[in-house]
């Protein structure tokens, strides 16, 4: 396991928090044309998705092939309540969240990181696998979050 993943795993966090510097509440609720989601329905993905990514990674690192279930994002997205949740404090609780889990990463030796889980719709996945696919995860959003902010002149 090439352990500079786990430093690039959670300086993933800062790298969220750039893209929504300086953002206002009309900006994050702007509605793009093409109908995807607006920059408040993206950090809140964000901010699900992790806390799930978390929850699978330490399932992985201490129990003998997990579960690990698939959800809908796009149902979760259109859950009630998703607009009242404050964009920079989902995005605070991302950055705090990967802090947490990049310390229990660290902790583990790089056995752990060849251990799997079966995921629902993915099949056998490494932890090692887990961490790269959420790096991935977070820059393929990253470049939605750079496109929106240029369609609103930011």
């Amino acid at each position: 396991m090439n352990r500079q993943l786990i430093e690039q795993y959670a300086g993933g966090g800062q790298k969220l928090v750039q893209a929504y510097w300086g953002l206002t509440q009309d900006e994050l609720f702007w509605q793009p044309p093409d109908g995807s989601w607006t920059l408040q329905q993206i950090a809140i993905h964000m901010m699900d998705s992790d806390l799930i990514a978390s929850d699978r990674m330490k399932r992985v690192a201490c129990m003998d092939l997990p579960l690990l279930v698939a959800y809908d994002e796009t149902g979760f997205s259109q859950l009630p309540g998703g607009n009242s949740i404050p964009a920079f404090q989902a995005i605070d609780l991302f950055v705090k969240n990967r802090q947490m889990t990049a310390t229990i990463l660290r902790a583990l030796p790089d056995s752990a990181f060849e251990r799997c889980g079966i995921h629902t719709e993915s099949g056998k996945v490494s932890l090692a696998y887990l961490v790269e696919s959420y790096i991935r995860h977070l820059d393929h959003h990253l470049v939605f979050i750079e496109k929106k902010r240029a369609m609103i002149g930011r």
